[in-house]
């Protein structure tokens, strides 16, 4: 898990949701009241087009004590780049990346041809956020997105996403059960959930996004950084054009950079 995600791209307005900029009246710092802002927020959500299924999953949702934990315990972000890089294994994403390069060399030039994202990005972002997959997170997105939302601290910044997490359900993306990173984020790349149903691709061609299958995920994360305004055939190091699109994919400078250098070792 790579957060703070919180930072990791800019707010999402309620509007690019599909969502009138309506809110609930209150937040808390504890789990005393979570209850009954659930039920005001039922109502947002209700006004923000999430429908029975959605709603059934607010009402499943209960407090997330370790999520408020690890919000107010993050320390690797402010680790020098090359302590991040050392703690979170860069040498070994490399030299794995590369295998995973060229044992699906035809798959990630797909990509490239389609979204201009060399494969070392995308790679490189597998690698930082999952471990290629091997680790998705043990937490309920639905109820860690709706604790972040009650929450004092950001209540702006998580709203849209727990309304995306809740429309994510009534289309059968995510249930309330499915499992996710501490603050939300779901799937092999670990999208927050507004940002999964804004910028979610059907990769495989299945018929449904789906952030836990590699296809759709890989295809999703392209998007998103052509979306951010990724320049094919342009470079992504610090101060070239494609840097913004990884600032956009998280605001955490130690981060940015670790991908840009493990992506071009890849790649390289």
């Amino acid at each position: 898990m790579t957060f703070p995600r919180f930072v990791k791209v800019v707010f999402l307005a309620a509007g690019l949701l599909g969502a009138p900029a309506v809110h609930a009246q209150s937040c808390g710092n504890t789990a005393n009241g979570f209850d009954n802002w659930k039920a005001q927020f039922a109502q947002v959500a209700q006004r923000a087009g999430v429908g029975q299924r959605g709603l059934q999953a607010l009402a499943q949702a209960r407090y997330a004590s370790d999520t408020i934990a690890a919000d107010r315990n993050q320390k690797s972000f402010r680790y020098s780049l090359d302590k991040f890089m050392q703690v979170r294994g860069a040498n070994t994403i490399v030299a794995q990346g590369r295998q995973r390069k060229a044992q699906n060399a035809a798959f990630y030039a797909a990509l490239e041809r389609q979204y201009g994202v060399p494969a070392g990005v995308l790679i490189a972002i597998h690698g930082m956020e999952t471990g290629f997959g091997r680790f998705m997170g043990n937490s309920q997105v639905v109820s860690a997105i709706v604790t972040l939302t009650y929450d004092c601290r950001r209540s702006d910044f998580f709203r849209p996403h727990a309304i995306g997490a809740l429309r994510l359900v009534d289309r059968g993306s995510i249930s309330a059960s499915t499992r996710g990173a501490k603050h939300g984020e779901l799937g092999h790349t670990q999208f927050l959930p507004g940002n999964a149903l804004q910028y979610g691709v059907d990769g495989n061609g299945d018929g449904r996004v789906d952030f836990y299958n590699i296809t759709d995920a890989m295809a999703s994360t392209a998007n998103f950084l052509r979306q951010k305004g990724w320049r094919p055939g342009q470079g992504y190091q610090p101060g070239q054009p494609n840097f913004p699109a990884i600032q956009a994919w998280n605001a955490a400078g130690v981060y940015q950079k670790a991908i840009a250098i493990m992506a071009a070792r890849i790649d390289g």
